[in-house]
């Protein structure tokens, strides 16, 4: 899936095929990139990225990259020991000099509770370590050919549906016609209904019940 996938189908919707157009491409291209984006601050499981994660030395407060939306996992120290998440108020309770502890390789994180992007890492990293992490991630801006990496290509119906909701957005007589709510609705009920299907895929009862699925 392409940008210029995605506008094809948006000239067709909203009637915008022959010359002269309503929208320039760079228009429905900004439509495309502003859907992404909100389709990451509804659904951030859908642009859910493995890599590498650089630390602060000699602190245990730890900052995600800028392009985070949320923390999801720590895995490991990359090419060494995995690492355990822990409670921190528990962890605080238990061991409250935890955090005066010499640098070196982490075997615990703790999530900050009010704070999606900042982490704890027990102890503090030495320098030099990297972790092998799972965060959520902003979507970049893409160019008309740029492959699209997330979401995946079964949601380029959501995508279209979401930036023909902002091209019909901009035109106040399909805002009082209802049009542009039409496809707004279409577009929140496609990224939920993968909401709703988990239960069927990601779990062993209701795989082996008929009752369940039915």
């Amino acid at each position: 899936m392409t940008p210029a996938d995605v506008i094809t189908e948006v000239r067709k919707l909203i009637n915008d095929t022959r010359a002269p157009q309503r929208y320039s491409d760079a228009e429905l291209l900004g439509f495309v990139n502003q859907t992404l984006k909100r389709m990451a601050m509804s659904r951030p499981d859908l642009f859910l990225e493995v890599g590498d994660l650089s630390t602060t030395p000699d602190t245990t407060v730890q900052s995600m990259p800028a392009d985070s939306i949320r923390l999801v996992e720590i895995f490991s120290v990359k090419g060494g020991n995995t690492i355990t998440e822990v409670d921190r108020e528990v962890f605080d309770q238990t061991y409250p000099g935890w955090r005066s502890e010499a640098a070196g390789a982490p075997v615990n994180f703790m999530r900050h509770v009010r704070n999606p992007n900042v982490y704890f890492l027990y102890p503090a990293p030495e320098a030099g370590v990297i972790l092998t992490a799972e965060y959520a991630k902003v979507p970049t801006d893409y160019g008309l050919s740029d492959s699209i990496t997330a979401p995946i290509d079964a949601y380029f119906p959501t995508v279209v549906d979401g930036a023909v909701y902002l091209a019909e957005s901009v035109d106040d007589e399909h805002v009082n016609s209802g049009r542009a709510k039409l496809f707004f609705d279409t577009f929140t009920q496609g990224m939920g209904l993968a909401l709703g299907s988990r239960e069927l895929t990601d779990s062993e009862e209701a795989g082996l019940d008929p009752r369940r699925i039915s």
